[in-house]
């Protein structure tokens, strides 16, 4: 990569919100509900060069609303740049309804009347900086249009002046050139002299073209392929990559041969199609991870191919588009996979590499307890409806401490909605880390609190996580032991299936020998198994037992995010050794504690012997000082633990 230049590739073109039916079959009349995912050729194309390493840029425009600016976050969250992602105030962001009927049939409309994408102007953009990026990348449909098409013309000259690389997908949608029914999106040919006059004028100012037969078709004015290539090679020098599906690509950087194979022709990989749409995206960001990188067209094509076959493998355009370590293990075994959507490596690196956002350390506010509420509330002699205010004022605590101590990406909670769906809600979009339970409290064998677990996370929100607790032992009989273990598996399934993260919290059952030796066996056993949680909650563990633990962790899936300690109502003092233990290993990422924070608190608060503030003021005391053993582990000095105590008796007074 050339470092001089702040952007590999600037995108600039159609960018919309991909409305995806999720019934498979289905006709778009009888979809039953959507998926949501970024899409538009430009914005897959942007999405998909970021995946795979690149330093892109998005140039369009979207609209002031909800939609837009889920487009924009999307972008972000694989590090393309969005400063020249201009917000329209006037015009709403494009949407783009499909479906997958069969393999032969996608039924596709597009919304882009008017629509914020299509008002981009020469205006929108300086030429310092298109100059600051290696190669601008457009894509066809903004040639279609007397507005776009200036805008475009206008970062080519400036391209072209600063020696800016460029490239064109050709991109032909027959629809958005005025040449079908407004509904019909999926039509993908259709001839037009008039499309093909356009195209043509613009040939030369290209050095990379890319595009299907059927594009070239419509640039080269002939339904001949070769015979196409051979009129626009007369208009232009640029190199030539011509799409041929599961037969692969082939470039021509010269003069036209007599057959598409006597160009630099590299095979495809044949994999079993689930869904066209998008693929072309695809195989452009990977193109242009290997064109620009000076790997040679072998190397090039190889990426294309491979970005092209794992996306019409699965659902969805740019949530679909491989990572570059994902990209390069289908590579180094792509004959073995010929369903990569089948593949469990293959979707484990997916889900593993495409996660949204990092997070390094947790400070988690664990009250996501329901029985043990409901024993508190008898034993007071409370209306067990006040549980649920009661886990307000525990969120208020914690939002609270949150910004006191800096937890800033570090600040969480794990919080039930039997009793906590406000808090839920309230905390939802906040960027904190959400955990919620799916188990029945105390169950042993495990069984979920709300039923089918794929019936309940259909109505989650993406950015909560799983949480499931299981009693287990690796020594459990047999029988037993399986019904857990088959249980375990079918949350984990349903999670890589919804694209929720879990957390695994393991609990060696009360009368059962316990040691550091047998929570690493039954985080083997759980590997074992093919169970790849993305969050570990263990108990503390001695060095040594820590130690054992990340090897085998990182042995078995270095992607996993680590592990948090749970509390199980031990004093802080107890937990202050527990956090010394975990010192030094990185795998512990930070700790999930509850009735430690707020037991005596809310046993008091349900007594009625404090009121709310004081509740609040003692939760806050304990969480503070938990946050600053945490941040001591491993030294010498500790907080004062008696003072401390004494402070929350005080506020508790």
């Amino acid at each position: 990569m050339n470092d001089t230049k702040e952007f590999d590739v600037i995108c600039m073109g159609r960018i919309a919100v991909d409305l995806y039916g999720q019934q498979i079959g289905s006709r778009l009349e009888d979809m039953g509900s959507f998926a949501k995912y970024l899409g538009g050729s430009s914005g897959n194309v942007a999405f998909g060069a970021a995946r795979q390493g690149l330093r892109s840029s998005m140039l369009a425009r979207v609209g002031n609303e909800h939609m837009g600016r889920f487009l924009r976050e999307e972008l972000e969250s694989v590090g393309c740049d969005t400063s020249n992602l201009i917000t329209d105030i006037e015009r709403l962001t494009a949407l783009v309804i499909l479906g997958i009927k069969d393999r032969e049939t996608f039924p596709l409309i597009f919304y882009r009347d008017n629509c914020a994408d299509m008002a981009i102007t020469r205006d929108d953009f300086s030429e310092e900086y298109i100059a600051s990026s290696r190669c601008l990348a457009i894509t066809g449909t903004h040639l279609s249009h007397p507005n776009t098409r200036d805008a475009v013309l206008t970062a080519l000259k400036y391209a072209r002046r600063n020696k800016v690389r460029t490239a064109l997908d050709i991109d032909y949608r027959p629809v958005l050139w005025g040449l079908t029914s407004l509904g019909d999106g999926e039509t993908r040919y259709i001839e037009s002299g008039k499309v093909t006059a356009q195209l043509q004028e613009v040939l030369g100012l290209f050095d990379l073209i890319v595009g299907t037969e059927e594009e070239f078709h419509i640039a080269g004015g002939t339904t001949d392929t070769v015979a196409a290539l051979r009129k626009v090679r007369e208009l232009t020098d640029a190199e030539l990559v011509c799409k041929r599906g599961p037969l692969g690509c082939s470039v021509f950087t010269g003069g036209i041969p007599d057959t598409l194979d006597e160009g630099i022709t590299v095979q495809g990989v044949r994999v079993e199609v689930l869904n066209v749409l998008g693929a072309g995206d695809a195989f452009m960001s990977g193109l242009l991870r290997g064109y620009l990188s000076g790997e040679g067209w072998e190397k090039a094509c190889a990426y294309a191919n491979a970005c092209g076959a794992l996306v019409v493998s699965r659902h969805g355009c740019a949530p679909t588009m491989p990572s570059r370590e994902e990209l390069d293990d289908y590579l180094s075994r792509a004959e073995e996979a010929p369903r990569p959507d089948l593949d469990k490596e293959l979707n484990h690196l997916h889900r593993v590499t495409t996660r949204k956002r990092e997070w390094e350390e947790l400070c988690v506010m664990a009250f996501d307890h329901r029985s043990q509420f409901e024993d508190m509330a008898r034993e007071a002699g409370a209306d067990p409806g006040r549980i649920q205010p009661l886990k307000k004022l525990l969120l208020q605590a914690s939002r609270e401490v949150a910004g006191e101590a800096g937890l800033e990406n570090r600040a969480g909670l794990l919080c039930d909605s039997t009793f906590g769906q406000d808090v839920l809600n309230a905390a939802t979009g906040a960027g904190w880390w959400i955990g919620r339970p799916v188990e029945l409290p105390g169950s042993r064998p495990l069984e979920l609190e709300h039923g089918n677990i794929g019936s309940q996370l259909v109505d989650w929100p993406l950015e909560h996580v799983v949480k499931c607790l299981v009693f287990y032992h690796p020594d459990d009989e047999p029988g037993l032991r399986l019904q857990q273990e088959a249980k375990i598996r079918e949350v984990y399934e349903a999670c890589c299936k919804s694209g929720h993260e879990l957390l695994l919290e393991v609990i060696l059952p009360a009368g059962s020998h316990k040691s550091d030796e047998h929570y690493i066996r039954a985080v083997k056993r759980f590997y074992n198994l093919g169970v790849k949680p993305d969050w570990w909650k263990l108990p503390p563990l001695a060095d040594a037992g820590w130690s054992a633990m990340a090897a085998l962790i990182d042995e078995r899936d270095p992607h996993c995010r680590g592990v948090v300690l749970l509390g199980l109502d031990a004093s802080q003092e107890t937990l202050a050794e527990g956090f010394a233990a975990a010192a030094g290993h990185g795998i512990v990422k930070g700790f999930t504690v509850g009735r430690t924070l707020f037991g005596r608190p809310a046993k008091a608060w349900l007594e009625d012997e404090i009121d709310d503030a004081a509740l609040v003021a003692a939760v806050k005391a304990n969480y503070r000082d938990l946050i600053a053993l945490w941040r001591q582990r491993g030294q010498e000095i500790q907080p004062p633990k008696q003072e401390s105590r004494k402070q929350e008796l005080a506020m508790m007074a």
